[in-house]
């Protein structure tokens, strides 16, 4: 199960997150989310865990858990919409 935690301190690091959810169960995958051009944190990431029941279990439990002087968000991560570029704007072009 893929797992979103927002709210994060900027201070936390993947291997903060993956060492509060392997409270839990095992994780395959803890990632905070960094900023490309400046290196920092986007004050959020994605833990993966393999067991679905551990998963479920560590989002209810670490829902609105503080860590770092912050409350945790954390909910099973939704698939990522994909964004419709068809160019909008006006192409009223005349000749």
């Amino acid at each position: 199960m893929n797992i979103y935690v927002g709210n994060l301190n900027y201070k936390v690091r993947d291997e903060d997150l993956k060492e509060i959810f392997e409270e839990y169960g095992e994780v395959t995958l803890a990632k905070v989310l960094q900023d490309k051009q400046t290196g920092k944190s986007k004050g959020f990431g994605f833990v993966e865990m393999s067991n679905d029941e551990e998963a479920k279990r560590a989002v209810t439990e670490l829902h609105e858990a503080e860590l770092m002087g912050r409350k945790m968000v954390v909910n099973e991560a939704r698939p990522m919409e994909k964004k419709n570029f068809s160019g909008g704007g006006n192409n009223n072009y005349r000749k």
